[in-house]
């Protein structure tokens, strides 16, 4: 029996995020990102882009926290644009609201810009080259993490002096990128039990499926800890698509009661820094190798994560 593929048309729905201060997100998805408002519930809101076909729906939760680094969850959702003009508006206006990037590339693919919103999510905003247009090796479809023509996108305004009005109305959520806690638990399932198929396996921590020959309508990888198989005990859940958690009580211990094992070799302030600097140094070569084992692209996610851990050591030893 032919294995079971789920139909060619499949694409996907609107995007559910939780988020801590509605209004704050209002302003940013419509204002920086250019959504419409289309309809308007308890703590809720309904987005579109120019039309009435809904992309995204947030929902408030006030004292939401964004969702941990090291957890399962989303890593971002993708809006994709008609066009390449309709990229390099985006990317003007963006400009123009001196919003930060968080990355920008070159899939071979697709075109693709990347920024975090005010919850935290990923966001990536891109348009797609045409089909015939996207490269193969051997059968195989082929994707990479190479730098972004900026330049090249920022030459189509030449032919649009438009004001900025929103995301143009054939806009549509493109994929999604979830984290996951094991790359072939999440196979097993998305593909043998849903029915996506295989598009792209990049490395060995990330994996792309698709319907209908598309490039990848989900994305999945265990950047964010290698199979992490559960959160810690008493951690709330967050939602695949959600921003974050619901706050949690804080602790009745003070911060000096905590213990911190790590630490009890550490004898002086100058051992201190030394630990400091040898971990530093030994967690930029891990970082190094799960890089390379996911794609060389990566290299800065995991670097990132080390500067953010040995941050907070340096503070344990000032």
């Amino acid at each position: 029996m032919a294995p079971f593929s789920i139909h060619p048309d499949t694409t996907v729905g609107p995007v559910a995020l939780t988020v801590a201060d509605l209004a704050r997100s209002e302003d940013f998805y419509t204002g920086v990102l250019g959504f419409r408002a289309i309809e308007r519930g308890d703590r809720a809101l309904t987005l579109a882009a120019g039309g009435a076909v809904p992309l995204l729906r947030l929902v408030e939760q006030p004292g939401a926290r964004p969702k941990p680094q090291r957890a399962t969850g989303l890593y971002h959702f993708a809006i994709l644009v008609p066009s390449r003009l309709d990229l390099a508006r985006a990317l003007r206006h963006l400009a123009e609201q001196r919003y930060p990037l968080t990355g920008a590339s070159d899939h071979l693919v697709s075109e693709a810009l990347y920024l975090d919103g005010p919850d935290g999510n990923g966001i990536e905003i891109y348009r797609d080259r045409p089909r015939d247009e996207w490269p193969h090796a051997n059968g195989q479809l082929q994707m990479a993490v190479d730098p972004l023509d900026v330049d090249g996108i920022l030459g189509e305004l030449a032919r649009d002096d438009r004001p900025w009005d929103g995301l143009a109305p054939q806009t549509r959520i493109g994929h999604i990128h979830l984290h996951v806690a094991d790359l072939r638990a999440a196979e097993a399932f998305y593909s043998g039990v849903l029915g996506f198929d295989v598009m792209l396996r990049y490395g060995a921590g990330a994996l792309f499926i698709s319907a209908g020959g598309y490039h990848h309508h989900i994305g999945l990888n265990t950047w964010a800890g290698w199979a992490r198989r559960r959160r810690r005990q008493g951690r709330p859940a967050c939602a695949t698509s959600s921003s974050g958690c619901p706050a949690r009580p804080r602790s009745t211990r003070s911060r000096g009661a905590r213990a911190r094992p790590a630490w009890r070799l550490i004898r002086s302030r100058r051992a201190g820094w030394h630990a400091i600097r040898r971990g530093m140094a030994s967690c930029l070569r891990r970082a190094a190798r799960a890089a390379n084992r996911v794609g060389g692209g990566n290299i800065f996610f995991f670097k990132r994560r080390c500067a953010v851990i040995y941050w907070r050591l340096i503070s344990l030893t000032s």
